[in-house]
């Protein structure tokens, strides 16, 4: 019955499961203090004295047990206001009692509320030899006695069962040496039952360590192994149709990042291994045309391309902008989405398949087991957060030779999240943006100087330029959202009526036909304001939009706010992003807003946003293994990170496999559960 409620509750399974339900502080009971010895700047206190008297005082809500503590100096009152039938069993007066709480005062004396209380023996030692580990725990198993005290009692008498040889080692001597780590056993030891705090700090700078090391170690071994053993289609020719299209249609001279990134994909690529690379870079950083280039390059090599978009709108958008850059090239590019139409789909398929399409772009319509390539060379995934393993695995199934994949990703992740969710994955980073593009003006506005706010609108719209108004998208509460969107809809008109003004409007309610056609018509300059929710995020490109209006902007995460401000300053004009406030801020949101108003940098937007939110809550790392960590931070923790990264890749250098006997204990554990100890299962 407490196995099963262990389980449900906090996932303890097994005693390795036990061991490692680490406590969340301490409580400093090895020193013993006297009633003197307390002043207003004293916290905690453990008293030993002898009881002298108790009793019940007050009535129903105010009724309370009032208790007497005498120890050689002094006398302190201790106070219960619940429990008080559970307590009183325990006390009688003239025994003597260990005590230990947080000090209060009333009327200038001393006083404990719901102290710690218990009887003590005239064998047993007063102070205890180590810090006392407080467990977090549920209201469930505290109502069935599985509170702190008792996980306490638990692991106490496991701990004191257990050797050496049930938690070995599993670090190479020559690490433990370097960096001056305590044992495995003695960490899990001392994190528990710590004789002092140095001993606490040690334990869990060495646990630390061993979490972020073994996950370095598992990715960069996955790494190493598809760069070793995995087969690749060969991309050995730079031909005509890489080298026409980079002399002679190229539309603007490559960045540096551009250049450096192109480079290390046809190393890549050359190499007769399956590339796996993530490439991300700020919106308008150029991903588009680097993926055009490497398309180019299977072309050259004889090899079909798919590119795969989680929207319909943004698959469009791929799809006009590579037939547009590819124009001139005779290089037939198809789209493959869910509303093709069933004449034009079989072609598509049968074309595929005879391998005359070299290029296709769709949405996930393209890893239906229907679709077949005649020689699919590469798989360029976008917004890859977006898709589910199982759907990205289905495309590049559909060759005998797995093609090479490209994931790219608008969302800048932070380097060190990148290096726990993504290590896996070979990475570049286009960290420039193009010349040419200017500067998005970002301004914080409340709520009290819209009306400013929609006269400017109306100057940006006299001078041809087109609006977003977007407005947030809080999933819990679908009907407010829509009820918040039609009332903003209708304030908009009424600063702007028809027919001197027209408006588009797209939420999710609508039929994915009617959001295409109002999202059409915004970007076919039918309609100058675009009212939205978040759905916009990702997707349009309209090059003459030049102001981002973002209404209830503290009600939006900061890696968003940056998204949708990309939306604007795509053309050639100045662009604004508005974020229009309530009066009253958090410290968070304050702290979000200002971020976006001084900088336009999206890693360090991003690195802000992992420090506000979390790594859980950035897109795409929920579900990752990879953050699991039970004392690790990949926030606060990044010097330790890195630590373990550069010693994970020079073990791997020296000895790829782990084979030699002093990591053979290191390999033992990664074979073994993900925790790497097996213990009994808990009765």
């Amino acid at each position: 019955m407490r196995a099963d409620l262990l389980k449900k509750e906090l996932s303890i399974f097994t005693f390795g499961d036990l061991l490692s339900h680490f406590p969340f502080r301490h409580i400093d009971r090895t020193q013993l203090n006297t009633v003197n010895e307390i002043n207003a700047a004293t916290e905690y206190v453990q008293i030993a004295g002898v009881l002298l008297s108790f009793e019940t005082m007050g009535q129903k809500q105010g009724k309370r047990l009032v208790a007497e503590l005498k120890d050689k100096t002094g006398v302190i009152e201790l106070i219960w206001f619940q429990g008080l039938g559970w307590v009183q069993k325990l006390l009688q007066t003239g025994h003597s009692y260990l005590v230990y709480g947080r000090v209060s005062f009333f009327n200038n004396q001393p006083q404990i509320v719901h102290p710690e209380i218990e009887i003590l023996l005239p064998e047993q030692p007063v102070a205890k030899k180590y810090l006392e580990p407080v467990y977090p725990t549920t209201e469930k198993l505290k109502a069935k006695g599985l509170g702190g005290r008792q996980l306490s009692k638990l692991t106490q008498a496991l701990l004191s069962q257990i050797h050496e040889h049930n938690i070995p080692e599993i670090l190479p001597d020559d690490i433990l040496c370097q960096l001056n780590l305590i044992s495995r056993f003695h960490a899990f030891r001392q994190i528990h039952f710590p004789q002092n705090n140095e001993a606490y700090e040690a334990a869990v700078r060495r646990l630390k360590f061993e979490e972020l090391f073994i996950s370095q170690l598992r990715m960069q071994m996955i790494r190493s192994r598809r760069h070793r053993f995995s087969k690749g289609v060969v991309f050995d020719t730079v031909g005509d149709l890489f080298n026409t299209f980079y002399k002679e249609h190229l539309p603007f001279e490559l960045t540096g990042a551009q250049k450096r990134v192109i480079k290390e994909i046809r190393s890549d690529t050359a190499r007769g291994k399956q590339m796996n690379r993530l490439l991300q870079g700020d919106v308008g950083s150029g991903k588009t045309i680097v993926a055009v280039l490497l398309m180019l390059l299977a072309a050259d090599n004889g090899f079909q391309s798919c590119l795969m978009a989680p929207t319909e709108i943004l698959s469009r958008q791929h799809f006009e902008t590579i037939s547009a850059l590819l124009e001139k090239m005779k290089l037939p590019v198809r789209i493959l989405t869910g509303s093709t139409k069933t004449a034009e789909r079989k072609r598509i398929l049968n074309e595929l398949a005879e391998g005359e399409i070299k290029i296709l772009v769709g949405t996930h319509a393209v890893i239906e087991d229907v679709v077949q390539f005649n020689n699919l060379g590469l798989v360029v995934i976008d917004e890859q957060h977006r898709f589910g393993v199982a759907q990205r695995a289905k495309l590049w199934e559909k060759s005998a030779v797995p093609p090479h994949v490209l994931v790219m990703t608008a969302t800048p992740i932070p380097r060190t999240l990148a290096m726990t969710a993504y290590g896996d994955l070979d990475y570049s980073v286009l960290d420039e943006l193009p010349p040419g593009r200017k500067p998005i003006t970002t301004v914080h506005r409340y709520e009290s100087q819209r009306s400013k706010v929609m006269d400017f609108i109306k100057t940006e719209i006299e001078k041809g330029r087109q609006i977003y108004i977007i407005f947030p998208l809080i999933e819990e509460s679908d009907k407010m959202d829509y009820e918040n969107l039609m009332k903003g809809y209708e304030n908009v008109k009424a600063y702007f009526p028809e027919p001197k003004y027209w408006i588009s409007m797209v939420h999710g309610r609508q039929p994915a036909e009617q959001k295409e056609t109002n999202m059409k018509r915004f970007v076919t300059h039918d309609t100058q304001i675009m009212v939205s929710t978040t759905v916009i995020e990702v997707g349009v490109n309209v090059p003459n939009a030049s102001v981002m209006i973002i209404e209830s902007a503290e009600k939006f995460g900061l890696s968003q706010l940056h998204q949708l401000r990309g939306r604007v300053g795509r053309g050639a004009e100045k662009s604004y992003c508005i974020l229009l406030t309530g009066s009253k801020l958090g410290n968070d949101a304050r702290e979000r807003i200002h971020t976006m108003v001084t900088t336009a940098n999206g890693f360090e937007i991003a690195e802000k946003d992992l420090q506000l939110r979390g790594p859980g809550e950035i897109d795409g790392t929920k579900q990752s293994g990879a953050l699991n960590f039970k004392l690790a931070s990949i926030v606060q923790d990044r010097e330790v990170l890195e630590l373990s990264k550069n010693i994970a890749a020079s073990v791997l250098d020296v000895d790829p496999d782990l084979t030699s006997a002093g990591n053979l204990p290191l390999k033992n554990f990664l074979n073994q559960s993900p925790q790497g100890i097996i213990w009994s299962k808990i009765s």
